[in-house]
This record gives structure tokens, sequence and C-alpha cells, in this order.
């Protein structure tokens, strides 16, 4: 059967020729469409003049607005939609901690507040009192906590924010370093240790994920030291203990450091002084000495604890564990950090 075409009337093997030419080229391999400098341009011109409204629209100063680039304008749009999600103007719950400057510095740290999922929402301006960076400048590392924390703490930090959001309300601390700027590391020869104590909390009912804050104080400590620093006697303790970290024997600075008499520990376990919220931690640390082979010296490890001092105050130490050379004890020297 011969089908015709419906403008000719012809046979359809001639319907090509009937039809109107156009002179538009089929892209191929080798000549693929390519966008033209002009239109690039135009694409780029449309994208300034966003940014450049979007810049307009931040709650800084016109000297820091002349200096924000593409990524540090996008970075603090991101805070202020966070923020503006989780705080509402409009809401019984639009409480977000905007302080002035003279409160701000009778705070011992920055306040931080972070999402269900460790994004940035909030930082006080006095971050940069401790860390030697802005808010602008912090947000260049990461839109979330773990990116301004050094990476020996991320893991720490995510079972901490875990605990506390399994149990709102509950309040969880744990002390990270946090990355500063290049000034600040050259006058002090790192990062710095920083102590976040907070809890999460619902901000509206019923509560979700998206409604849900963690609202921490972040204050700074001494610094942690690095495994090869020199440190004084005068800044710790040493102790002996038996392989279920039972206290054998505890140098008599421990008095000065914690309050107890060297008598008063001896037969004690180790973690009858341990914060309920670090007794985990401190297992890990038991077990990686403690299955290590007898003598091996390199079992040694590290983690910064909280211990009951005699006045029922707590002491963030940073404690090195090893086996002994024979291997029937444990051996700790801890640091109070203060």
């Amino acid at each position: 059967m011969t089908i015709f075409c419906s403008h000719c009337h012809r046979p359809l093997q001639a319907e090509m020729s009937c039809l109107p030419r156009r002179d538009t080229q089929v892209p191929s391999a080798s000549k693929p469409f390519r966008s033209t400098k002009s239109a690039s341009k135009a694409r780029r011109d449309q994208i300034n003049v966003e940014l450049q409204a979007l810049r307009s629209l931040l709650p800084v100063s016109a000297r820091e607005k002349e200096r924000l680039s593409y990524l540090h304008t996008m970075a603090l749009v991101c805070l202020r939609l966070r923020g503006a999600q989780m705080f509402p103007p409009d809401s019984a719950a639009a409480t977000e901690p905007i302080l002035g400057a003279e409160l701000l510095s009778l705070l011992p740290g920055f306040l931080l507040v972070l999402s269900a999922t460790g994004k940035l929402v909030y930082i006080s301006e006095n971050v940069a009192q401790i860390l030697g960076l802005s808010v602008v400048e912090l947000l260049a590392q990461g839109d979330t906590v773990f990116d301004i924390l050094d990476g020996r703490s991320q893991e720490e930090a995510r079972k901490k924010l875990l605990l506390a959001q399994d149990q709102p309300g509950r309040e969880v601390t744990f002390v990270s370093e946090m990355r500063t700027s290049k000034a600040f590391r050259l006058q002090h020869g790192g990062n710095r240790a920083v102590a976040v104590c907070g809890h999460f909390r619902a901000l509206r009912w019923p509560p979700s994920p998206s409604t849900t804050a963690f609202l921490a104080l972040c204050t700074p400590v001494a610094r942690l030291p690095a495994d090869g620093d020199a440190i004084s006697q005068d800044d710790l303790f040493q102790s002996t203990h038996l392989l279920d970290m039972t206290f054998a024997d505890v140098t008599e600075s421990v008095t000065y450091h914690l309050g107890y008499h060297r008598e008063e520990l001896i037969g004690q376990s180790w973690y009858s002084l341990l914060h309920p919220e670090d007794a985990e931690l401190a297992a890990a640390q038991h077990r990686a000495v403690a299955l290590c082979p007898a003598g091996a010296g390199a079992g040694a490890s590290t983690a910064v604890l909280r211990v009951l001092r005699r006045d029922r105050s707590w002491a963030w130490l940073r404690v090195s564990a090893r086996r002994d050379g024979g291997g029937h004890a444990i051996i700790c020297s801890s640091r109070c950090l203060r």
C-alpha cells in the first residue's frame, strides 16, 4: 500500500522534498553545539547580579560586604537561611541568640547552634577572639561543625551529638580541637582545644529534625599537647593500674590535681572516677592497651576524659595509657586541661 504525502499528495518517499528546507546544523561528535561567548557572558552577568542582590541583604557592614567573595557570600546566605528556617521571625520560637558585643564579651566562650545533622545554624561573633577566624572565614572551612573540627576529633563529636539527639535535653560535653587562623597557629603552636557543652532542644511542637537545634557554649581549654611535647612533671600525675584498671599506685601530685590522697585511690577502680558519658571512650582506650602484646610498648593510647575530683567537680584530663615492660600493669600519665 502506498502512503501519500498530506502536503503534495505524492508518494511518501518524495515527502522530504516538499517540506520547507532548514539550514540547521545537526550536532555530531565532531561538531557539538557550543554556547557563544556572548551567551556565557550574559549568564555570568546574571549570576553576578543575583549574588550582588543577595550580598546586599546580608546583615553585615558595607566594608565587610565589599570583602566577601562569591564563596563567602553563598556560605553566609545558607547560614542565614538555615537560621530563618529554624527561628522564623513570626513564630513564638523566634529566639535566635543574636547578642550585643558587650554581652558576648562577658561569656567565657562563643555560642554555637547546630541543626540535627550538624549543619551550622548560628555562630556568635566573638568566635574571632577565640579561634582567630571571623564567622565568614570559619564558614569557608565548610557548612557543618565537623568541617571546623580537627580530623581526629570528628568521630568523637559525632558520637556525642547522636547521644544528645537520642535523649533531648540531656547535656553532653566533648573536647575537640577546632581549626584556627594561620597567625593563631604560629603564635600558639597549633589549633585550639575547645570544650563544647550543649544539648538538643525542640523549638516547636511537635518536634522534628527540622525544628530541633543543638545549643552549645564552646569554651577554650589548655592546648592539647602533642605526644612528643616536653611536659613539666608539675603539670601531670602518673598512676599504675592492674589490668582491670584498679589503682595499684599513684604519684603524690594527684592531690594537687584531683584533691585525693594517694592512699584513698589505691584499690579503687579507675572507672569509679569517670564521668558516665566518657566511660565508653575510656573502655575503648582500656581495651586497646590491654589487648596489646606484653612488652610491645607501641600499644600507647590517648584520650580526653572527665574525672571526678574530691570536691565533686569534674576535671578534664588528657590521659596517655600504655602497658609496662612486663605486661602485668597499665601505666597512665594524666595531664589536667584548664
